[in-house]
């Protein structure tokens, strides 16, 4: 019962000899990329393979920690932990938005993970991750139109251990972990693995006047607790509870200046002098950031699963296999939202106002067999997710004076010198115009359910010796229901004043023009456009949309359902038994939505451009992709060297896009994205050498955006008609390069063990990644490019040949390396097109980690 033991690779060669065993060889890998146990030379998919003690030596405890190892994987975050996007072949979804669906699926023990960021933490006690690249929803849970990172942590066995490990590390960091595995008998077994981790920020914070205290960010303080119970009352039956619990309580995440434009020298001096860095003088890499708010996070995610697998002697080697789960993961979390110590807009970390929360349940069953001419499954799935969201908006002491006084004045220079909107406009009743309150400005709550339908089969016909052909299809019915209520609380008074029937009323119009040529402004005698263009900027900064009254009371009940197929079609063959090539093609699917946000624009639509009317239809569509794959897998070295390769074309239709420009997220679907390039892997455990093992990989990915959008033509990247007004901040993308898309990427993990006297051997491990130049941006913006770097990690240990103990040194970044995880605009900092020389727009961004050092004392019972 249970799953087939990975091979022995280099790293255990020496303990094996010693036992007089011969090691297993690079070959006999096994994978269950295909949903059964299969050895990875003969799975016609590009897989990257990790054993359990490749990812201890280079560090790997959560998935994004995995991206080291894997070439074409980017795994992200922005405003908090919770909010974690993975990324391959240059394709991922972007952005902080729960109403979008993941690219890349995360699947742990065979449970599929609705979000990238619920599947993130601790992973325990590791057997293996597998990553899949390309389309992979024939098999794997619903929508993985870019890929699966499969992980499978370690089942109980019928041997007693226990284990422990200590880590100490800079920046005050401790890690304790251990983990039992018992026995129960003769038919049951037990394994626990509990951890806990901690460690002060690495990023130094400005608090300006407060109320924030606390001077770092980026720290860590978690607790994870896993169980897994087996169960095997016969020889053909196994039964596997599980459970698992992982509370995050950090601050995250502050970001840094890239680019300070001209609006800092108002915000400093609104902020006491040192709120944001100066304008021309920002320097990243000092690692300051400046926030007068929280940015405390609590992150929980729990559940249980039972998964039952029952051989059936009716069906010759059919196996019956039963998954059920409930997940129930909850997020709160504090921002500051301007990146200062102008107290301008934050959300407090509080659950009424800043809380997420994923519930799902999720059954799977499927059978599947093999006969001498066939491998056969078949299966359904389901699932019901019900999210709940709170957002909300709360608006400083420094926001009136910030937007009334200086950003008008620098956008329009006709309004240099006007006092702030609450004097200068003003109704009948006295009633301002501006928005002047402090207070909350907007809080809105979100609710949906989703319920997912499948019907999935896969199947290998082994047409000859040498030639296989695999066909899988899945049928999927997705339906959602969302229902949005929006209100501002406390204000929008200004915003209000200026609406009529249809628009600004032309009374507020007026007042406008009086109080502007009363100021000295020649109201009257300037061109149309500059009248309009004047209007559109009080109007509009004082209509954003956490202060925008015309969402106030609004509720929204929108429902939409899809119906799809999607499927894959593979032809391998097996020329000898070193080498197999195959042909793959893949119609992949990820499922539409809705935008949990507020959305307003120019006509009402989420398609319009920029504007104050607020749009009730958030919805998007179904995201697909047609992928090619040309592959190779080939064994040398009488088993020791494998090299694997793959030619891959993907085209994606009705890409969502989800995009920052500057005030909100707005969901934009982009007709075509193609990916095309080489994926290529080597493993190499040299006979010759005994104790060395080396995994490499490397990747050529052109990902590019369409020639097109709808109602739009473009001669080339940039080049933007004057047909297309609603594509805004977006004009770069046609023909472009996507973001977080590097064209080339490679990684490399080298491990040497080796023995030391009588008893003892030494280990040592370099593990490292290097990207080329990417944009960080999604809307491509010059100041949000990323160059290209390598990122390193670094172990070296000593310990008893027996395993009993190990001692080891390592680094993170060990060559400190800096870049940019995801820049940004800055909110509220974009006066207009830059100069050069010249800024005007401020930049931000969220940073990678800097070098982290420490030592680890690993103890085996």
């Amino acid at each position: 019962m249970g799953f087939t033991s990975l091979p022995v690779l280099a790293q255990d060669a020496a303990t094996a000899a010693d036992k007089k065993v011969e090691p297993k060889t690079l070959d006999t890998m096994v994978v269950t990329a295909q949903k059964r146990e299969e050895v990875m030379q003969n799975v016609p998919i590009a897989v990257t393979a990790l054993s359990q003690q490749t990812l201890q030596d280079t560090g790997v405890r959560d998935i994004k920690d995995l991206q080291i190892l894997v070439p074409g994987l980017t795994v992200t975050s922005t405003q908090s932990e919770a909010i974690t996007t993975a990324r391959l072949r240059g394709i991922g979804t972007v952005g902080d938005n729960i109403g979008l669906e993941s690219s890349v699926g995360v699947v742990i023990d065979g449970v599929f993970r609705s979000r990238n960021s619920v599947g993130f933490g601790d992973l325990g006690e590791l057997e293996r991750i597998e990553v899949l690249k390309g389309p992979q929803g024939t098999l794997f849970g619903k929508n993985t139109s870019a890929g699966v990172i499969n992980v499978v942590t370690r089942k109980p066995d019928d041997v007693f251990s226990a284990d422990g490990e200590v880590t100490f590390g800079n920046y005050g960091a401790l890690g304790l972990a251990g983990g039992v595995n018992a026995p129960l008998g003769d038919y049951a077994a037990l394994r626990v693995y509990v951890a806990h981790r901690d460690r002060d920020g690495w990023m130094n914070v400005v608090t300006g006047a407060g109320p924030r205290t606390n001077d770092r960010d980026y720290d860590q303080d978690f607790d994870t607790f896993r169980a897994k119970l087996l169960l095997q009352p016969t020889d053909k039956v196994e039964i596997v509870l599980s459970a698992d619990s992982t509370r995050r309580n950090e601050n995250c995440c502050t970001a840094v200046q890239l680019v300070s434009g001209e609006s800092s020298v108002l915000i400093n001096k609104l902020g006491g002098g040192n709120a944001i860095a100066p304008t021309g003088h920002a320097d990243p890499w000092a690692r300051v950031a400046y926030s007068n708010r929280d940015t405390t996070q609590k992150i929980n995610d729990r559940g249980a699963q039972a998964e039952v697998n029952i051989d059936l002697d009716m069906l010759a080697g059919a196996r019956l296999t039963s998954i059920t789960a409930g997940r129930d993961w909850d997020a709160i979390n504090g921002r500051d939202f301007d990146f200062s110590t102008a107290d301008l807009i934050y959300m407090n970390p509080q659950q009424d106002e800043s809380y997420a929360r994923v519930k799902s349940f999720s059954q799977e069953i499927h059978l599947s067999g093999s006969t001498a001419k066939l491998d056969w499954l078949v299966g359904g799935f389901y699932s019901n997710e019900t999210i709940d969201r709170n957002e909300s908006y709360r608006i400083g002491a420094a926001y009136e004076p910030y937007l009334s006084i200086g950003l008008l004045s620098m956008i329009n220079p006709a309004l240099a010198g006007l006092p702030n909107a609450a004097t200068f406009m003003a109704d009948a009743t006295g009633r301002p115009f501006g928005t002047v309150f402090a207070g909350l400005g907007a809080l809105d709550r979100y609710q949906q359910e989703a319920k997912s339908t499948a019907l999935f089969t896969n199947n290998t016909w082994h047409a000859t010796e040498a030639l296989d052909v695999t066909m899988g299809l899945r049928y999927t019915r997705e339906t959602k229901d969302l229902l949005s209520v929006y209100s501002n609380p406390n204000g929008g008074l200004g915003c209000a004043s200026y609406f009529g029937a249809s628009g600004v009323s032309p009374a507020a119009i007026g007042r406008i023009a009086a109080a502007l040529t009363a100021r000295g402004v020649p109201f009257a005698s300037l061109p149309a456009a500059n009248q309009q263009a004047l209007i559109s900027n009080i109007v509009g900064y004082s209509c954003l949309p956490w202060a925008n009254v015309q969402h106030n009371g609004r509720h929204t009940d929108q429902s939409r359902s899809e119906n799809e197929w999607s499927g894959t079609l593979k032809a391998a063959y097996r020329w000898n038994e070193h080498a197999m090539t195959y042909l793959s093609y893949a119609r992949g699917y990820k499922a539409g939505g809705f935008n949990f946000d507020r959305v307003q624009s120019s006509n009402g639509l989420s398609s319009g451009g920029s504007g104050i009317i607020p749009v009730n239809d958030t919805s998007f569509p179904g995201e697909f992709v047609d992928s090619w794959e040309l592959g190779a897998k080939t064994t040398w070295a009488g088993g020791n060297l494998l090299f694997n390769a793959a030619l891959f074309h993907q085209k994606y239709s009705n890409f969502q896009l989800n995009s920052f420009l500057g005030t909100s997220f707005v969901v934009r679907s982009i007709p075509e994205v193609v990916s095309k390039g080489l994926d290529a892997e080597l493993l190499w455990q040299p006979k010759a050498v005994p104790g060395l093992m080396l995994q490499t990989g490397l990747m050529y990915a052109d990902t590019k955006y369409g020639n097109s959008i709808p109602g739009c033509d473009f001669v080339g990247p940039g080049a933007l008609t004057p047909q297309c007004p609603a594509i805004g901040a977006l004009y770069k993308l046609p023909g472009a390069q996507m973001s977080f898309a590097p064209k080339l990427s490679g990684s490399a993990s080298l491990t040497y063990e080796w023995d030391i006297g009588s008893s003892l051997e030494g280990r040592f491990n370099i593990g490292g990644k290097y990207m080329s130049s990417y944009n960080t941006g999604s809307d491509l913006d010059a100041e949000k490019h990323q160059s290209a770097y390598t990122v390193a990690n670094l172990r070296v240990g000593i310990g008893s040949r027996d395993r009993k103990w190990q001692v080891e040194l390592w680094g993170t970044n060990v060559f400190n390396t800096k870049y940019v995880q995801v820049g940004f605009d800055g909110p509220l900092q974009a006066l207009g097109t830059p100069e050069p020389g010249n800024p005007k727009n401020t930049y931000d961004a969220f940073l990678g980690a800097p070098r982290m050092y420490g030592a680890t004392l690993r103890v085996r019972f």
